[in-house]
């Protein structure tokens, strides 16, 4: 069920809300992938183009990464030692709920919601989709601060650069167990990026996610203007991977009951199996595909039970 009932007709009778075909992709034939896609004044060769590259920025872990990181987590686990900081004992068991502190960072060029000062009431209300995506999981989050900075260079800063950086470096607060959110326009069509909890160690000053300013809930990034966008990236931020982490083949994304997914979906494509010999359906409605937001509404068991395995062991206390 899409978490939008009166939409619910409509989206799967013909478009989503920016021209994303939502029938089932093999009913659709795929015909319009390779026309210009156009989100946030950007415009990609292609809606495959947006979504291999500008849904969302998080840095996907190779094969041999991710099972490294498995590894030392599985490790710390069973000799009670941390995943994060192995000088440092452990936790006894998993912590499977609590408050997030959030410090909300707006970076703008100027005065106004179009040059990204969006106001308070944007916040609140991705606060809202944020604690009633996670509530099913026992996490919530506190938004303790907000503060402001006009910056037209960090407004624009991209994942990766010196730009990024600076931002984080200068405005970070908190610590491991504690949500940096910097709102912004990085510009390219991207939607946002995060750290995982496994990166904190390494990089302190860097953890966190950025976020496009529009993808708020009543921002102008149709059809990513929920709120999702967020939701998404927290849910890496929490130490989830993308469902299709690792195709048909692997262990996928390390949680055993989202259903195998050879590649991204987008729009909101009903009873779409592009793992066929595996059991269950794609996970489309799952927070962490890159269907529109409209489409999304829940997270697993399974990724609720990482989500806590990996907080205890790599931001619990740190």
């Amino acid at each position: 069920m899409l978490k939008n009932a009166s939409l619910q007709a409509a989206v799967l009778a013909t478009l989503g809300l920016s021209g994303f075909l939502v029938a089932p992709l093999e009913a659709q034939g795929q015909s319009d992938d390779h026309l210009p896609f156009t989100i946030n004044g950007h415009t990609w060769a292609s809606k495959a183009d947006f979504i291999e590259h500008g849904r969302c920025s998080t840095k996907r872990p190779t094969e041999e990464e991710a099972e490294e990181m498995e590894g030392l987590l599985k490790a710390a686990l069973a000799g009670g030692g941390n995943a994060g900081n192995k000088s440092t004992p452990g936790v006894t068991a998993n912590i499977t709920q609590g408050t997030i502190n959030v410090y909300w960072h707006v970076i703008n060029k100027g005065s106004g919601t179009a040059n990204g000062d969006i106001p308070e009431s944007q916040i609140t209300s991705q606060m809202n989709v944020l604690n009633a995506a996670f509530a099913s999981t026992g996490w919530s989050f506190s938004l303790v601060s907000t503060d402001r900075t006009t910056n037209a260079t960090w407004y624009t800063a991209g994942p990766g650069t010196q730009a990024e950086a600076a931002m984080k470096t200068a405005l970070r607060q908190g610590t491991a167990d504690d949500l940096n959110i910097y709102s912004s326009n990085p510009g390219g069509g991207l939607l946002g990026w995060a750290t995982f909890p496994s990166s904190y160690a390494r990089k302190p000053k860097q953890d966190g996610v950025v976020i496009l300013y529009s993808s708020l809930p009543g921002g102008s990034a149709s059809p990513y203007n929920l709120g999702d966008t967020a939701t998404h990236e927290v849910g890496h931020w929490m130490g989830l991977y993308h469902t299709f982490q690792g195709g048909c083949t692997g262990k996928g994304d390390y949680v055993s009951d989202t259903a195998a997914e050879k590649s991204a979906a987008y729009g909101c494509p009903m009873g779409r199996d592009t793992c066929p010999r595996a059991a269950g359906e794609d996970p489309i409605t799952n927070f962490m595909d890159y269907t529109d937001d409209s489409c999304m509404n829940g997270f697993s068991a399974g990724q609720d039970t990482r989500i806590d395995t990996m907080f205890s062991n790599y931001r619990f206390g740190k």
